[in-house]
């Protein structure tokens, strides 16, 4: 894209000043700038000026923008403002003001480093996801989520970026001008297909993300876009695990859910696959480690790569067995004199013959034998056993002589006792005897039983060992005259309940034995006039209730007489009883 003319010197709404350009696209370029009001730096993004001249594109870009300032978390870029420069051009410049983030992108730390192992990955898909669930949560998708939008700072901080294009679920029904957006290598099957997009795309492109951090490398490279989105809609992304050895099961569970072709199938949104995520770090001990920050800056040029993804791949020419040549065929003398002094050397028999042409059967078969194995036989696919109950799928396993490891996790569509996934997948070719992880479901997840005057911590364990996820509303406590005040009274939903994979359970909290209210002490009031001792009475909030006595009628009389006695310690809001006489 070209530059706005005189960018270098160009002060946008009379406010931001744009400075040299750090980032290009295919549909903007990102300037650093600065704020010249708030006197801080800012990144400045500056659409096409073909697409600022579609009065329909800066519609929506400017709806898309409101949107994106909506969204508050440490894990994603801010906006600051957009809008619209006439200057001098003869076309309006769009612009968007977004925090400055010093650093580098995760694009930049993956060409340098190649896979970043266990620890490194989960620091930077853990708050890449925090940041979509955010998003979510709002409504909101982000459509291109990949290795060059989300940033890192040189302090450690991840922030997903380009929040430019997003739009409302609700609102996301086909893109720009029929224009599949995103990026090819890391588009869902839906965005393939429809350009239809919603939270589990972004699940979906989380996940190849995740594989990438793992290998170094997309599960999928081409020479054209369109080979690669076919394999996207129509191919299983594989298990990491298959690339790099130190991929645990657990990793190559999330990875298989997160890109299912069938969006139904994959984790809800980003929150319900940050659960599994930190869920299978726990399990796994994974220690916590700063996100890896790339050594160099980023340069504004890089050297030309595949257009279908950020790495070629090269097929490496698999070793064949040389063939082993079997012994020579004895074949008959040739015919001639027998030398002087010697017989002539006896021909051999048929049956001599017959034995050596056996021989070289024998030993060709042998190694037509191994080079089979070495090619194929000793590779086999893995059955398809999704759907089947735990004993089914272990003899079709066995048959293929795979050994099945099975485990046991809720889940929200497989009915309890029914294989939910495997990994490897079937139809994947492995080596025999291999081991297939083969999870089975458990069926929905159940609020767990918590006994009152469970502590907090505790609780909060529980639940989400359960695969749900614990939460402290703060409306959410109780008096109790039987619960120790600080600890777990009880759930709400209650223990028992089936909810979904992550559905929160709120722990209501006990507040303790509810306080006495505080009591009155009735005062001496015999001898007063019973208009005085009733207004005495009824300051200290207490009802009071005359008997006349004689003469009848006369209520300025004097307290001859009161009930509750003097100095009885009574509730607020008690009656009083004077009884009266007139004098």
């Amino acid at each position: 894209m070209t530059a706005p003319p005189g960018a270098g010197a160009l002060l946008l709404d009379g406010r931001y000043r744009v400075g040299a350009a750090i980032a290009r696209g295919g549909m903007s370029t990102v300037h650093r700038g600065t704020d010249i009001r708030l006197d801080r730096p800012v990144a400045i993004k500056i659409m096409d000026p073909g697409l600022a001249a579609d009065p329909a594109f800066r519609a929506r870009f400017e709806r898309e923008a409101r949107s994106a300032a909506r969204i508050d978390h440490p894990a994603v870029v801010d906006v600051h403002d957009q809008g619209e420069h006439a200057g001098d051009a003869a076309q309006p410049v769009v612009f968007l003001v977004m925090e400055l983030v010093e650093g580098g992108t995760l694009r930049d730390v993956l060409r340098e480093r190649g896979p970043l192992g266990v620890p490194a990955a989960v620091a930077v898909l853990e708050p890449v996801l925090a940041g979509l669930a955010q998003a979510h949560r709002l409504g909101m998708v982000h459509r291109d989520v990949k290795p060059e939008n989300v940033l890192i700072g040189h302090g450690g901080e991840v922030k997903v970026a380009d929040f430019g294009l997003v739009t409302a679920a609700a609102q996301a029904g086909s893109s720009h001008v029929g224009m599949i957006l995103g990026t090819v290598a890391y588009l869902s099957p839906e965005q393939v297909t429809t350009g239809s997009a919603d939270a589990r795309s972004d699940v979906y492109a989380a996940g190849i993300l995740l594989y990438e951090l793992l290998t170094g490398t997309p599960p999928y490279t081409g020479d054209t876009a369109i080979s690669v989105a076919y394999r996207h809609v129509n191919g299983d992304v594989p298990a990491p695990s298959a690339v790099a050895g130190d991929v645990p099961p657990e990793l190559d569970e999330i990875v298989a859910v997160a890109t299912r072709r069938d969006a139904s199938a994959r984790y809800g949104d980003a929150e319900v696959m940050l659960t599994a995520l930190r869920r299978a770090a726990h399990r796994l001990g994974v220690p916590r480690v700063p996100p890896p920050r790339a050594a160099v800056p980023a340069r504004a040029a890089r050297s030309a790569e595949p257009a279908a993804g950020p790495r070629g791949t090269r097929a490496m020419p698999r070793a064949e067995p040389a063939a082993t040549a079997g012994p020579p065929v004895p074949g008959p003398p040739p015919a001639g004199p027998t030398a002087p002094g010697h017989r002539r050397a006896r021909r051999p028999g048929r049956r001599a013959f017959l034995a050596w042409v056996a021989v070289v059967l024998v030993l060709g078969l042998l190694v037509a034998s191994a080079a089979w194995w070495l090619a194929t036989g000793r590779w086999t696919a893995v059955p398809s056993v999704v759907g089947l109950d735990r004993v089914a799928a272990e003899q079709l396993l066995a048959r293929a002589e795979l050994v099945p490891a099975v485990s046991e996790m809720p889940d929200d569509r497989v009915a309890a006792g029914a294989v939910a996934t495997t990994v490897p997948a079937g139809e994947v070719r492995v080596l025999r005897g291999s081991e297939v992880r083969v999870v089975v479901s458990l069926g929905r997840p159940e609020v767990p039983a918590i006994a009152p005057g469970t502590p907090v911590a505790a609780a909060e364990d529980a639940v989400r060992g359960s695969s749900l996820t614990p939460v402290r509303a703060t409306d959410a406590a109780e008096f109790s005259d039987s619960v120790p005040e600080g600890t777990v009274l009880r759930t709400d939903p209650p223990a028992g309940t089936a909810l979904a994979v992550g559905a929160p359970v709120t722990l209501v909290v006990s507040r303790g034995v509810r306080p006495a209210p505080a009591r009155v002490v009735v005062p001496l009031v015999i001898g007063d006039r019973a208009d005085d001792a009733a207004e005495d009475l009824a300051e200290l909030g207490l009802r009071v209730e005359i008997e006349e006595g004689f003469p009848f009628g006369d209520r300025d009389g004097v307290v001859v007489d009161q009930a509750p006695d003097p100095g009885t310690p009574v509730p607020p809001g008690t009656t009083v009883v004077l009884s009266t006489a007139g004098f």
